[in-house]
């Protein structure tokens, strides 16, 4: 006997209306979970899980049901809202904030900042974070986390400037092929049109953001807020003072930086002791 379909709750938040609007119109087309999956190549169980909301839609799934229903660009626009809801309560203020910045500077201690980490690379740390997660939710914080990058894919992405200290390169996470392909990206990086990537060497010894990392967004209205994290906190900062504090550190911190030209050349060496 078919077990029966699991109550919705749309009123709860904007990911428990995706899903209830996708049930809605799979439903309203006759059209089965099984049939469905055929035709925006995601499996079974994963489409029913969006459903419930007990997965955060994957960013490439709404347009595919946009187009599948013809629904023009209602699941695309409702996954602007439903992504924020990836993210715990906390970060959310400042998901908010990345979303509306023009300009975004980082300062990356230890590892490769989320906004330009590859799927390996993200999977690799969640993996070791939450030890005891199932495989559907290592997949759903990976999801979450890949799910930022759409910022650097838009018609006019925020100019991204990264200050990467030599530990975040040297340190093999996910093993050697996931670091080769973590650092060619950001080779690819180093100097484009919209971003910049600067190393720290070691030999600089040490500095003010030494005990963390550091995001500076500067926003669609001309104001600013950092975000410093450490391990497992992190902190919004939205007065004026303290977040031009935190941009003396960081500029002072950027005179210290290798050129573009020079990381380049430092990364790709860093990729030679993967091989």
């Amino acid at each position: 006997m078919a077990r029966p379909a699991r109550k919705l709750t749309p009123d709860r938040s904007a990911r428990h209306l995706f899903g209830a609007d996708l049930r809605h119109q799979r439903e309203g087309a006759g059209m089965t979970l099984e049939k469905l999956a055929e035709l925006v190549r995601y499996s079974r169980s994963h489409l029913a899980r969006i459903e419930t909301a007990e997965h955060v839609p994957p960013p490439d799934l709404p347009a595919r049901l946009d187009e599948v229903f013809g629904t023009g660009e209602h699941f695309v626009r409702l996954y602007g809202i439903a992504r924020h809801e990836a993210h715990p309560e906390k970060y959310r203020r400042r998901m908010e904030l990345e979303a509306r910045a023009r300009v975004i500077d980082e300062f990356a201690g230890h590892l490769v900042p989320g906004l330009v980490q590859t799927e390996g690379y993200a999977r690799a740390l969640f993996r070791v974070g939450s030890p005891k997660a199932s495989p559907d939710e290592i997949d759903e914080k990976v999801t979450a986390r890949l799910s930022r990058q759409r910022l650097l894919q838009a018609e006019t992405p925020p100019d991204l400037s990264m200050i990467l200290d030599e530990a975040a390169l040297r340190r093999p996470v996910g093993g050697p092929a996931v670091m080769r392909d973590q650092l060619a990206i950001l080779v690819e990086l180093v100097d484009t049109a919209t971003t910049t990537v600067q190393v720290l060497p070691f030999e600089h010894g040490e500095h003010a953001l030494i005990d963390g990392s550091l995001t500076l967004l500067t926003l669609d209205d001309d104001t600013a807020a950092a975000y410093v994290e450490s391990i497992g906190t992190g902190s919004l900062i939205e007065d004026p003072e303290a977040v031009r504090a935190h941009r003396r550190s960081y500029d002072l911190l950027r005179s210290y930086a290798l050129s573009p030209s020079k990381s380049a050349a430092f990364i790709r060496a860093a990729m030679e002791a993967f091989s």
